[in-house]
């Protein structure tokens, strides 16, 4: 656990997880006596109002069976049991329903392993009985819980007690189990919520920029940090006049660059992943509340999710060409900070007329994705925490998505309810683009009300990716919700990994768009 005093430097303090996750083993389904005895807790799926009879292929079938026709569990509900041994195992009971989608097993799922907290465990079994061909998604979903809820955030409290971390998972499955991606999707999301949920002043533009070059040596990836100096000459003002007010001079955009061996001198990447890294955002010239501006620290979740699907890639050695592009900067107010009706052009030439200094998001992703589109990606993706009416439109349960491609819209929403991280997209219709019509340059950065303004930064941020490329923007909700979401028992969630690999590797998104 770490410590910080007040005003202590970055340099003090670890700006990335050095927890290592449990280990995980797959062993066929029925937990027996002996391996029960050997365990803390065990969480098992059961199909609704189980009888004490699917009991049967498990140890200590008497007592289970006990639990089952007490309980005759209904849909999502759960039941718990001490176990007549030495270890006093805790077993959890949940009923999964007939038919139930990833992002109810998911729910269902953080649910059981938040019941195994009091116990604190080191050693896990995961199962499910009696659910047929739902039994190796439900043991899945048991293992993202499980590795998601292990995983611990950053805490500068004095510890109070020694910590027993989770030490081995058994998942106990009769059919095979995609373990690798499993893990690379845990890594990724808790390297996304780790980011995330870091104060403000210790992850700071410079100390960002430390951790990406040891993320890219580790990763075997290169990393070029564009600087304000390198932007001024790129013409990327739009990104500079977010830059501004900053009180260092340490912003920056990160493009990060990773070939398969087969593939090492190719240039031009299948995939650019893109994200918004607002480290703290407070609305600049026009200020935020207090209320609306305390948790901004968590504006950067775009940039922390393109970097770790990215480095999930990586790790699963995906035969992709993959490039990672974050713009990373605060958003602040003072004498040097952008104003509402500067006019500023970006890096493709587009001049800006500025609505509103709150909507920096856009104004830093414009660049960014203008900068990736030069080296002409067969898709760009882009995550970013980026408007209030998304979230108006569809709370945090689910993220809005936006593509230029009509093909991507059924392969994105079908995605996310296979990922259990759902998302839903919203129209592109160039007719929105009147609302963005300025009188003095070539699009207004926003509308002067807020009517649809997920729509419109969609439509703003089209102008910077050329018509020729396919693309798809994830307006991200679900990046924070409070009390979690699906498997995940934390505030800041880690939206967006599970997502991502599903449409690129399950839906084999690029060998679907259409190039122009």
């Amino acid at each position: 656990m770490n410590s910080v005093s007040p005003g202590c430097s970055p340099a003090v303090v670890s700006l990335l997880p050095d927890q290592s996750p449990p280990s995980l083993r797959s062993a066929p389904s029925g937990i027996n006596e002996s391996q029960f005895n050997l365990l803390d807790a065990a969480c098992i799926a059961f199909p609704p109002a189980a009888g004490g009879k699917l009991a049967g292929g498990l140890g200590y079938a008497g007592p289970v069976g006990a639990l089952l026709d007490r309980a005759r569990l209904e849909p999502g509900k759960l039941a718990t049991l001490t176990l007549p041994n030495r270890r006093q195992t805790l077993v959890v009971a949940g009923a999964l329903a007939p038919g139930a989608d990833a992002f109810t097993r998911l729910s269902l799922a953080g649910r059981m392993l938040r019941e195994t907290r009091s116990r604190a465990p080191r050693s896990l079994a995961l199962d499910a009985i009696g659910l047929g061909a739902a039994a190796p998604s439900m043991v899945e979903a048991l293992g993202a819980a499980a590795l998601a809820q292990a995983f611990r955030l950053p805490d500068y409290r004095a510890p109070s007690r020694p910590e027993t971390p989770l030490a081995s998972v058994r998942l106990h499955c009769d059919e095979p189990l995609a373990l690798p991606r499993l893990l690379a999707e845990a890594r990724a999301g808790n390297l996304t919520r780790w980011l995330t949920s870091l104060p403000p002043n210790l992850l700071d533009a410079r100390a960002y920029r430390r951790a990406l070059t040891r993320l890219a040596r580790e990763a075997g990836a290169t990393l070029r940090w564009y600087g304000e100096k390198e932007l001024l000459r790129a013409g990327a003002g739009a990104f500079l006049a977010v830059a501004a007010g900053n009180a260092s001079r340490d912003a920056g955009i990160a493009h990060l660059s990773w070939r398969p061996r087969a593939r090492r001198s190719s240039r031009r990447p299948d995939l650019a992943l893109v994200g918004k890294g607002i480290l703290f955002d407070t609305g600049g010239n026009n200020l935020k509340s207090h209320r609306s501006m305390l948790d901004m620290h968590t504006d950067m979740a775009g940039s922390a999710t393109a970097l770790a699907a990215f480095l999930a890639l990586v790790e699963l050695r995906a035969p992709l060409a993959v490039d990672c592009w974050l713009a990373i900067t605060e958003n602040r107010i003072g004498p040097t900070a952008y104003r509402p009706q500067d006019v500023v052009r970006a890096a493709n030439g587009v001049t800006i007329q500025v609505i509103h200094t709150d909507a920096e998001g856009r104004m830093a992703l414009a660049d960014t994705l203008a900068l990736a589109a030069r080296t002409q990606p067969a898709l760009i993706v882009d995550f970013a925490t980026l408007t209030g009416a998304c979230v108006t439109a569809l709370t945090e349960r689910i993220s809005g998505a936006f593509t230029n491609r009509d093909e991507l819209r059924p392969l994105l929403e079908r995605a996310g309810r296979i990922s259990g991280e759902r998302v839903w997209s919203f129209p592109m219709e160039p007719d929105f683009d009147a609302d963005l019509e300025s009188p003095c340059a070539d699009i207004m950065q926003c509308a002067v009300d807020s009517k649809g303004d997920h729509i419109l930064a969609a439509r703003f941020l089209n102008r910077f990716v050329p018509s020729t490329l396919p693309w798809v923007h994830v307006d991200l909700t679900s990046a924070t919700r409070t009390g979690g979401l699906g498997h995940v028992a934390t505030d800041v969630t880690g939206f967006g990994s599970r997502f991502l690999l599903e449409f690129l590797l399950g839906q084999q998104a690029l060998r679907q768009v259409t190039p122009r």
